[in-house]
């Protein structure tokens, strides 16, 4: 009896290493991350740091394919109707929370037709202001567009963009706020028309900000995060300013279609949130103001549904569409 449960068992063992050793191994072949934007934006640069080092880990290409257009929709809609095996994921800007409310016409759901693998970071963003303006608060913004409505204008880059949400939501916040609102295309050149003070305000992404507001050429009133940022610690948050449970941040995540196995999952979430936490990959971001986060799957789902349902609401509050 004993010799037999020990062959038994032998035997067991022998189908069990074979069945493990036939599983093939992931990737299968070289793995696309798409990105929705143009190159050296911060969601480009994310995925272009993590893309050699997931290279490394997994012994397997890694590579980034741009596919800009429509706010991040034509690489999302790419994404969803991509093969659920893992060699396709999508690195995503916080407009992969928006996008669904702001476009009337879009073929996919992001709940639906993604599974969640990890936010990587978050670039908050600020409001800042020309220093020629007079005023050194939030309270003092909106104290001087209340008493000059539809004079102050305020930057963004682009209709719809999460900066323009961005200020939406403030406007929300702080009751029936008239500004003027003044769409570019890139954060970039909105804030270079603030520095040389065409518009007066913008609430945008703290990179392209951050060398004018350490020269002195912007004023910064407050940072639109729940906590202060590293890089403008003197700098109050909302809520410090008076306005609690403000917050927008421009964060990034890397999805996979819905149906990807989840033991590739777990191995993608474990091996992208240990790069983003290593040294040198929060040194690079940390020098764009930009916070870590590295969560796991389910955070990031709750997170991204706590974000939809706020975005609706400020896109239909606000009335902004995009077609």
């Amino acid at each position: 009896m004993k010799a037999s449960l020990l062959i038994l068992l032998a035997a067991c063992g022998a189908a069990l290493s074979s069945f493990v050793f036939a599983q093939p191994a992931y990737p299968p072949r070289p793995v696309r991350m798409l990105v929705g934007f143009a190159p050296g934006g911060t969601t480009d640069i994310i995925a272009r740091l993590l893309a050699p080092e997931l290279s490394e880990a997994f012994e397997r290409q890694f590579y980034v394919e741009n596919r800009p257009g429509a706010t991040g929709n034509i690489a999302t809609e790419l994404a969803a109707k991509s093969a659920p095996d893992g060699t396709t994921l999508l690195v995503v800007s916080a407009a992969f929370s928006s996008n669904v409310s702001l476009y009337s016409r879009t073929t996919y759901d992001p709940v639906r037709d993604f599974t969640p693998i990890t936010r990587v970071a978050a670039v908050h963003n600020v409001l800042v202001v020309h220093p020629s303006l007079p005023v050194k608060s939030v309270k003092d913004l909106v104290d001087l567009a209340k008493r000059y409505p539809g004079e102050v204008v305020f930057a963004s880059a682009g209709h719809g963009s999460t900066p323009h949400l961005a200020l939406e939501l403030l406007k929300m916040r702080v009751g029936r706020l008239n500004v003027l609102h003044v769409p570019y295309r890139g954060m970039n050149p909105a804030v270079l028309e603030l520095v040389g003070g065409q518009v007066h305000a913008l609430v945008g992404t703290l990179p392209p900000a951050l060398l004018h507001i350490k020269s002195g050429r912007l004023r910064p009133l407050a940072v639109a995060s729940l906590k202060r940022v590293s890089v403008l610690q003197q700098v109050p948050t909302f809520e410090e300013a008076g306005y609690p449970g403000f917050e927008a941040a421009a964060w990034n995540a890397v999805l996979a279609p819905a149906g990807t196995p989840y033991d590739i999952i777990t191995r993608l979430n474990l091996a992208i949130v240990g790069i983003a936490r290593s040294r040198e990959f929060r040194a690079r971001l940390g020098a764009l103001g930009a916070e870590i986060i590295g969560d796991t799957p389910d955070e990031f789902a709750a997170y991204l549904r706590a974000e939809i349902a706020k975005w609706a609401k400020v896109v239909e509050q606000s009335g902004v569409r995009l077609e």
